[in-house]
């Protein structure tokens, strides 16, 4: 169905109509950014190579053949655009570790939040014994030994609740991914 719809967009930004092409872009940006970012693994370039092939597709419209899946032509777009860009980085020295910036850009540090909270919420959904587990094991990197002593039961049962507890923990996430 999006073949033969995408196909029917095409042919009417061909004729002018720019409504037609912005909801192309909006259909597949992501993808074509995804691929750029994969292809040349740099953010900036990726938004680069992602912005180039909508322009260039806008303007070579004309030679987009209706037979073929929209998609497959601009994907072609988004490789030669990314290609061309790695072959034009000069190689360059990498920088020392010490003088890289350990910071994360502000989606990185958006995302790292936004994940920190949904943890956070999905823990305070757990029993308190199994969120005990999960905190030792993974916020405080305690051995099962080492639960076993701080919480005075056997090694099996921390591993039972560690395993019930993951378990649960997924269950809850996976829900609220699948709700948002």
């Amino acid at each position: 169905m999006a073949s033969a719809e995408d196909r029917e967009l095409a042919r009417e930004s061909q004729l002018g109509d720019t409504r037609a092409f912005t909801t192309l872009v909006e259909r597949y940006y992501k993808v074509l950014f995804n691929i750029a970012l994969r292809m040349v693994n740099d953010y900036e370039d990726a938004r680069d190579i992602t912005q180039a092939t909508f322009l260039k597709a806008y303007s070579k419209l004309d030679t987009y053949d209706p037979k073929h899946k929209f998609f497959s032509w601009i994907y072609r777009i988004t490789v030669n655009e990314s290609l061309n860009l790695l072959g034009r980085r000069k190689p360059h020295e990498l920088l020392d570790h010490d003088l890289a910036s350990t910071q994360r850009n502000p989606e990185e540090e958006y995302e790292k939040q936004r994940v920190g909270a949904a943890i956070q919420t999905a823990l305070m959904r757990l029993t308190p014994q199994q969120r005990q587990v999960v905190i030792l094991r993974h916020f405080q990197a305690l051995s099962y030994r080492e639960m076993s002593s701080v919480l005075g039961i056997p090694e099996k049962t921390v591993k039972s609740r560690l395993y019930s507890a993951r378990r649960e923990l997924c269950a809850i996430l996976l829900h609220r991914s699948a709700a948002t």
